[in-house]
């Protein structure tokens, strides 16, 4: 088996620079202000490439990916996809409906954000803004990714990938910056769970992990 510590490791440093640079923004400008801020560098091309980019982070995504290595691959890598991405989506709803029920999105805002530019097309939600689904899916699915791929200098742009994805949340005005924030965070740190009780825990032992569930 692959020793996958190294593709957690550099996807994980990468994440906390990431991570504290955008917290370094939350913490020292405005909600509103930062948001506006973002808003400011809309251009056309990046309007239609966020507003389909934005899908890759749906729940279809890595459910059609792990499905596809169950067919191709081995159980681990399966499971690898389907926990990280299933178990932080049910994190990530409960947190929305519970504790943070009353975090609302940009478009509950409009009268607060008079000078957006809305990006025609995008249909705006209005609720349950903390912590962001697409974020958190973005996150768990690509360090699951580079986990299964195998190879280290696929760590990095994963999580280019996965940043992107986050933002183009921020940039479609469906989430503010904190929100995606802390959907990387709920995203990367399940990934990471999911990865050492399949990889490096006494469970990772288990030889049917490496079977092919189809031959």
């Amino acid at each position: 088996m692959t020793d996958t510590r190294s593709i957690v490791r550099s996807f994980v440093i990468g994440w906390l620079i990431m991570a504290a640079i955008a917290l370094v923004f939350v913490v020292l400008t405005e909600q509103f202000e930062l948001h506006a801020s973002i808003n400011r560098h809309h251009a056309p091309w990046a309007d239609v490439f966020f507003r389909f980019y934005t899908h890759a982070g749906d729940g279809l995504v890595p459910t059609v990916l792990a499905l596809l290595l169950l067919l191709v691959k081995d159980v681990r890598s399966f499971m690898m996809m389907g926990l990280s991405c299933g178990l932080s989506a049910i994190a990530v709803q409960v947190l929305k409906r519970t504790v943070f029920a009353d975090h609302h999105r940009p478009g509950m805002f409009r009268d607060v954000l008079v000078d957006m530019d809305w990006v025609p097309g995008i249909e705006q939600m209005n609720h349950f803004s903390f912590p962001s689904g697409h974020a958190t899916c973005a996150f768990s699915m690509c360090l699951a990714a580079a986990v299964v791929i195998g190879k280290r200098h696929w760590a990095l742009p994963m999580l280019v990938i996965a940043v992107m994805l986050a933002f183009s949340r921020v940039y479609l005005s469906q989430h503010f910056t904190e929100d995606v924030l802390a959907g990387s965070a709920l995203g990367t740190l399940t990934a990471v769970g999911v990865h050492h009780w399949l990889y490096r825990s006494s469970f990772a032992a288990k030889p049917w992990l490496a079977k092919r569930a189809f031959r």
